[in-house]
């Protein structure tokens, strides 16, 4: 793969990764007591236009203490 790639996948990783925490932390805070304490369950499904791909990644977030 060449550099031109690599800089451009790791540039929409990074804003993915920033603007996914920040979609979290928000849907948190506005669920307040909700989500204390709780494990949520989390997805994400990733796509490409042009490609047949999809990339699911689940996991488990722990809610903030009350």
């Amino acid at each position: 793969m060449d550099d031109d790639f690599n800089m451009s996948m790791r540039k929409f990783l990074k804003q993915v990764g920033v603007t996914s925490q920040q979609a979290i932390e928000k849907a948190v805070r506005e669920a307040g007591r909700k989500a204390a304490g709780k494990t949520l369950s989390a997805k994400v499904v990733l796509t490409i236009d042009g490609l047949d791909m999809e990339h699911v990644v689940t996991g488990k977030i722990t809610g903030p203490d009350a």
